[in-house]
């Protein structure tokens, strides 16, 4: 099953959330998340293109998913 985010570490649970990538601009990108734009690091994602659904963890772009996988991890967080 593919990442829905919850990445652990010694210090308990951290979340990552789904966004739609706008616009990018070099290593950057604004990333939608349901009405609110962000910018994010997209240098973990060599292949990352506009219109692409991915995971943002801690400001870094760190995994694509589909539009499909985006919907599902949405309503898991509702």
């Amino acid at each position: 099953m593919w990442l829905l985010a919850l990445l652990a570490d010694k210090n308990g649970m951290c979340l990552a959330f789904p966004g739609k990538i706008i616009k990018i601009s070099g290593q950057n990108a604004i990333v939608d998340f349901d009405g609110i734009e962000k910018e994010i690091n997209i240098s973990l994602l060599s292949d990352a293109k506009k219109g692409e659904f991915v995971i943002v963890h801690a400001g870094f772009a760190i995994e694509k998913v589909s539009k499909e996988n985006k919907e599902e991890i949405d309503e898991l967080l509702k």
